[in-house]
């Protein structure tokens, strides 16, 4: 199996029952106003700098901290798979584990912890519209996120003609890997503004970083830029070593001039998702385990803005994307470490 069918397969094409990591709400780094966030579990690309980990899989799974383990042994005595091990310092026989959370719901604090459970599209919905006020007064709302939302058609079918009847703000963030006619019909009708990840844009290395090729999440960009009726904001995550370097960025200034698209934003590094990869039982990916130096940072933000700057084909550079100052800045939280937990 190749690569791309690899985390397709891993992922699941089409969950009929998606399972949600985290409910984050008063955000203001997702979009307009104060929303809340909604994580799914389940992504087609298994990037490795991902900064969510835990929502790359569809499955359930469990985290395992060692700073909040009380070594009472209670999860060992609920394992029936023999898969818990007290002297190990990741706990899990990830190879033994079959998934039944058995020890994360013996554990009597936070050492072992389940990510990911259902809800279904009302009790979701209710969750998200107890803060319609503030969305309403903030012009505010709700962000779609992950993981891949886009998996899921027919939960959003369900879920966001709730929240779009009440009037509240709905937002996506994507990496683009989905069929672009369905997306069209059963998910955009519901949106009122999408945020869409260009990573990286040479091919290889894009299936080298991201397990997937890009063909179709290129070929869905420059669509929705010209078909969508709603806004889309490109974005692009900067990751040191493999999507910051002037080449990919250059390459990405080009595709979005071709495309059409009217900004960009640049998302600053944040190594805070290796720690949740560790505490999945994962092995660290070859990723700086630090904040990017603010001076570097700058730098690179200035340089990004000559790349925009530069006339296109000999014409002066009017009109062309114009870079927005990044809402979330090294230092930011993870989403992991201030959730609020659904009911």
């Amino acid at each position: 199996m190749n690569a791309r069918g690899g985390a397709a397969a891993a992922a699941g094409r089409h969950c009929a029952v998606p399972l949600v990591t985290d409910v984050k709400r008063h955000s203001l780094e997702d979009g307009p106003g104060i929303r809340s966030v909604v994580f799914f579990k389940g992504c087609p690309l298994r990037c490795v700098f991902c900064q969510n980990p835990e929502t790359q899989r569809p499955q359930a799974e469990v985290a395992f901290s060692e700073a909040e383990c009380v070594r009472c042994g209670a999860c060992e005595r609920a394992c029936r798979r023999g898969a818990i091990d007290m002297q190990s310092p990741g706990r899990i026989a990830r190879s033994r584990c079959d998934g039944c959370l058995a020890c994360a719901a013996a554990c009597p604090g936070r050492g072992l912890r389940a990510i990911g459970r259902y809800l279904s599209p009302p009790a979701l919905a209710a969750l998200l519209l107890r803060d319609r006020a503030f969305y309403r007064h903030s012009g505010g709302g709700v962000t779609l996120s992950g993981g891949e939302p886009t998996l899921f058609p027919d939960f959003l079918e369900a879920l966001l003609p709730r929240l779009r009847g009440d009037g509240v703000h709905v937002a996506l963030q994507t990496c683009g890997d989905f069929e672009y006619d369905e997306f069209a019909a059963r998910i955009l009708p519901h949106l009122d503004l999408i945020f869409f990840d260009v990573k990286i844009v040479a091919p290889e290395a894009h299936r080298r970083h991201l397990g997937a090729g890009n063909g179709r999440i290129l070929g869905n960009l420059r669509r929705l830029i010209r078909e969508a009726a709603v806004p889309v904001h490109p974005r692009i995550p900067l990751v040191p070593g493999i999507t910051d370097g002037l080449d990919n960025l250059s390459s990405a200034v080009r595709l979005l001039r071709s495309a059409g698209a009217t900004d960009v934003a640049l998302l600053p590094y944040n190594p805070l998702g290796l720690g949740m990869a560790a505490r999945l039982g994962r092995p660290a990916p070859p990723l700086p385990a630090t904040f990017v130096d603010p001076g570097a940072e700058r730098a690179l933000f200035q340089a990004f803005r000559g790349l925009l700057d530069e006339p296109a084909h000999g014409r002066p550079a009017e009109g062309e994307p114009r870079w927005v100052e990044p809402r979330t800045r090294p230092g930011q939280e993870r989403q992991d470490e201030r959730r609020e937990h659904p009911p």
